[in-house]
């Protein structure tokens, strides 16, 4: 195969939304797939750690998939078992009337151009051949009722398209009926795990959390090695010692956060942020080397895995005896302790509702999962003057806030970030309002798609939110794209540096750690980059 090339920007902006010639289910997807498009299959070694079945190497662009002798049975009684399972599945099947307000709606149709990337049609790859076998109407009278059979070709096009869709859940909020397209995807994701179909950009983190406690399989000493690196530059930056622990028992908190803000860049600046921010409040908390994830990619291949992954958080949190626990800047970690750990195990009660040693607010909102967002914490503190603040710090920024997907549209997260944001900088500007909060564009990365083989589709799908990112770029002069989502700071450069050049990614608490005024520090000349601070009265402008 060619070495694969990402084409220009200017050629990928240039999309043909005029529909093909043939019916949707005349049109197949057909192997090779195209370079740039998909992610590499899982390997054998990987599904085989977490137990998954048909564990082998396998390839996308095979002709043949190595499917298991019974694999059409296998989906269909998959099908029916979910049928019974769950609820809402049933009812999404069954209640899509095809209005059509959800088919502008998804980042991948807007940036691609593919008929199948429309939420409506996506669900119908899954919905027709839940018709054929599962509904009076489609045994009989089949395509007329837009039933069709389950064949290899249409495992290949589920694979395909459910593995375009980041579960962002923006289709959902224009929905009459409320159908959850990510719901749909993680039910046809599931039936293709049966068949031990998945992503190695998946599979490989799950069997490192599975394994390791976290996403890039780092050992307990890596990651207190880490974060020791992370102390001195901060003692460098301010001339303050940060004295973090590790497995402590008897703390009042536990801190999780997701492991890329313990290894990635720009992630490793946020995380240096937590520790300034914990330090200057005299914070009794402790970190865990072994609950040492707060993302969960399980969320991206079962639900059943996600429950396995999140569980330990839980079981670390009551091996320390902890009060309470409070999580970093993530994404679908607050998705899944938002929306679904209150169901997929029982109450956290070992634990008490959170409340705040500086503040004495009381975060009942948490009374169930005993968890609360950083962001929660901070906005608090900062309310309540808790924190010596000097925005001027950041006049070199000029600053727009994007919603990552799951701690908005999943948790309802909306204004605390913005509320820290506007104490912490002096130029704050929102992108257009049908791009944002609720209404917000995806990444184009999440729910495990951010590798690099696929780059022409992440590019594609992040294409909305960048041109969003591009507006206020050239209206106000924005350099700097700040989120909650360590997925967002890992995709979000590739994504700026292709669409909107000159426009950096950061998370909030970098922000809030270059304002924050410690106690006994030196006089700070750099951010947490190393970048000079702006002279006292000069503007990101001059």
């Amino acid at each position: 195969m060619a070495k694969y090339k990402l084409p220009k920007s200017e050629e990928l902006s240039k999309i043909d939304y005029k529909p093909g010639s043939t019916e949707w289910m005349d049109t197949p997807v057909t192997t090779p797939f195209e370079p740039g498009t998909f992610c590499w299959g899982a390997k054998g070694k990987n599904l085989e750690t977490v137990g998954f079945p048909n564990a082998r190497d396998w390839s996308p662009v095979d002709e043949d998939w190595q499917l298991p002798e019974n694999w059409k049975s296998t989906v269909i009684e998959g099908i029916g078992e979910r049928l019974t399972k769950y609820r809402s599945f049933k009812i999404m099947m069954d209640i899509c009337v095809r209005c059509g307000a959800c088919a502008d709606k998804c980042h991948f149709y807007i940036g691609s151009g593919d008929p199948k990337n429309m939420p409506v049609l996506r669900a119908e790859l899954l919905r027709s051949v839940y018709r054929r076998y599962f509904t009076p109407s489609g045994k009989f009278l089949g395509r007329l009722a837009g039933a069709r059979d389950l064949t290899p070709e249409v495992i290949k096009e589920w694979w395909y398209y459910f593995y375009q869709c980041t579960e962002c859940r923006r289709c959902s909020v224009f929905c009459p009926y409320g159908i959850d397209q990510a719901e749909i995807t993680i039910i046809g994701r599931e039936l293709l795990n049966l068949l031990g179909l998945n992503i190695d950009w998946i599979a490989g983190p799950v069997a490192n959390c599975y394994m390791k406690g976290n996403h890039l399989g780092l050992e307990p000493h890596a990651i207190t090695g880490n974060i020791e690196m992370m102390c001195d530059d901060i003692e460098d930056i301010t001339g303050v010692r940060v004295e973090p622990t590790f497995n402590r028992k008897g703390a009042e908190i536990l801190f999780v956060t997701p492991s890329g803000d313990l290894m990635g860049d720009p992630g490793i600046y946020t995380c240096m942020g937590y520790l300034m921010l914990f330090h200057e409040l005299g914070l009794d908390y402790t970190w865990s080397t072994y609950a040492s994830e707060g993302g969960n990619f399980g969320f991206f291949t079962s639900n059943e895995m996600a429950k396995r992954l999140n569980s330990k958080i839980y079981a670390e949190a009551k091996r320390l005896g902890v009060k309470y626990i409070i999580g970093g800047e993530c994404g679908h970690m607050w998705r899944v302790v938002n929306q679904y750990m209150g169901t997929w195990n029982e109450p956290a009660d070992f634990l008490e509702v959170p409340v705040s040693p500086i503040t004495g607010t009381r975060f009942d909102n948490a009374a169930s999962t005993k968890m609360i967002h950083i962001t929660e914490f901070t906005a608090d503190l900062i309310k309540h003057g808790k924190l010596k603040l000097d925005p001027s710090r950041n006049d070199h920024l000029k600053v727009t806030y994007h919603d990552s997907c799951n701690t908005s549209r999943g948790m309802g997260l909306l204004e605390e970030p913005r509320y820290i944001i506007n104490n912490v900088c002096s130029n704050f500007y929102e992108m257009p309002e049908s791009t944002i909060r609720e209404k917000t564009f995806c990444c184009g990365s999440g729910s495990g798609l951010n590798a690099s083989e696929n780059m022409e589709e992440r590019m594609r799908g992040g294409f909305p939110r960048a041109n969003a990112v591009k507006y206020v770029q050239d209206k106000h002069g924005v350099n700097m794209l700040a989120n909650i989502c360590a997925v967002d700071r890992a995709a979000l450069p590739a994504l700026m540096d292709y669409w909107a050049p000159g426009v950096g990614v950061i998370g909030v608490h970098e922000l809030v750690a270059n304002a924050l005024v410690m106690t006994g520090e030196k006089e700070r000349t750099t951010d947490l980059r190393g970048e000079d601070l702006p002279e006292k009265g000069v503007t990101a402008d001059e």
